[in-house]
């Protein structure tokens, strides 16, 4: 652990009693005393405070910042409203994923999240496709901080007033003890909340004043890895990466009829030839990635393997655990694209036995984003 790197709340997790262990290069949370199953429902419940400051914060500026970076993305940077968030993906010239990512447009430039374990190269690979065209500047000296649940809205309202104002996807610049902060309400559980961006050195103390709220407790990364399964959200390098493309993961969502085959700015974009011709011709997938619950109590884990009722191989398990709001196993798995129908009964191979699965919608557990 000792060559790990530390987020600004190190301290504050040492007196909280977390249980630490590597993460993206980190030395991270990944639960408190309350354990796993209490912080997840927590979240769901109240309010939970997760520290994600290992994640890359950069901002991308100048003229042609947005159609430079739209030239990366199959997604429309050019159209996004002032204050407006979306959520993109970097693609290889294969048209498979790099990373995805959550970016705001901020008028006089685009601010950029990227996950934790790719940001080193997300970072460099935009500099050498885009650095010419726009200034690509890292903000390693940010902090950030995710509040999520139920009543997130009502415990940061007391800390930093006005935020109740934002919907699903908008940001705004907000104050807290004099300093700068930038809040957005979206995060990754699939439950109402709030990111908020915070310089280093203001980090602590924003992070105790929102535990001292009675609705907030601390939540590590075990628990956010499960509300984020049962929201049906894809997490890097388990249910996405360069092995796979947007529409065999199920993103079609995230790329707007603008950039699409007949759209005003289509294609332009690494992969283009791929992943459009995925999205007109539904024969060129041959795989897709589906959400599977369990039939008997068994959970399944990532790289389980999946089957069909003959026994034959059809695919494997991305991410699965037993999922503590819905109370049965959930999963993610890629299979065969004959066997992606709801209600397709699978088989998932656990040390040898099968286990009953079902094809189901995702997400898992509803969504409880506030629109207004």
């Amino acid at each position: 652990m000792s060559d790990l790197l530390t987020t600004p709340l190190a301290g504050l997790h040492a007196e909280l009693g977390a249980r630490m262990v590597p993460f993206a290069g980190y030395s991270m949370p990944v639960q408190y005393p309350q354990g796993l199953m209490a912080e997840h429902k927590h979240t769901r419940e109240a309010a939970g405070l997760f520290d994600v400051s290992h994640m890359g914060q950069l901002k991308l500026s100048g003229p042609d910042a947005a159609a430079a970076f739209e030239s990366l993305m199959p997604v429309d940077v050019i159209g996004l409203g002032v204050n407006k968030q979306r959520y993109g993906l970097l693609l290889t010239d294969d048209g498979t994923i790099i990373d995805d990512l959550m970016f705001v447009n901020r008028g006089d430039h685009l601010f950029v999240i990227v996950n934790g374990a790719c940001k080193v190269g997300d970072i460099q690979h935009m500099k050498d496709r885009i650095g010419a065209r726009c200034d690509v500047t890292p903000m390693p000296e940010r902090g950030l901080l995710a509040l999520q649940g139920p009543k997130a809205v009502d415990a940061l309202e007391r800390v930093v007033p006005g935020v109740k104002a934002l919907v699903f996807m908008t940001g705004s610049p907000f104050q807290f003890h004099g300093q700068d902060i930038f809040i957005t309400r979206s995060g990754y559980t699939g439950e109402d909340g709030f990111e908020i961006s915070v310089h280093e050195s203001q980090a602590d103390a924003l992070a105790r004043e929102l535990l001292a709220q009675p609705e907030v407790k601390p939540i590590g990364l075990g628990a956010r890895n499960s509300l984020r399964l049962e929201a049906g959200l894809c997490l890097y390098g388990n249910d996405i990466d360069t092995t796979t493309t947007p529409v065999e993961a199920g993103l079609n969502w995230a790329m707007q009829k603008i950039r699409r085959t007949g759209g005003e700015r289509a294609g332009g974009f690494p992969g283009a030839h791929k992943v459009l011709g995925q999205l007109d011709d539904a024969a060129q997938v041959k795989r897709k990635r589906v959400g599977l619950i369990g039939i008997d109590r068994v959970p399944v884990r990532e790289h389980t393997q999946v089957q069909d009722m003959q026994g034959n191989a059809i695919g494997e398990v991305t991410s699965g655990l037993l999922g503590p709001t819905i109370d049965k196993p959930v999963a993610m798995a890629y299979v065969d694209v004959a066997h992606t129908a709801i209600g397709t009964r699978v088989n998932a191979i656990v040390r040898g036995k099968p286990v009953a699965m079902e094809v189901a919608p995702m997400p898992f557990v509803p969504n409880r984003y506030y629109r207004g």
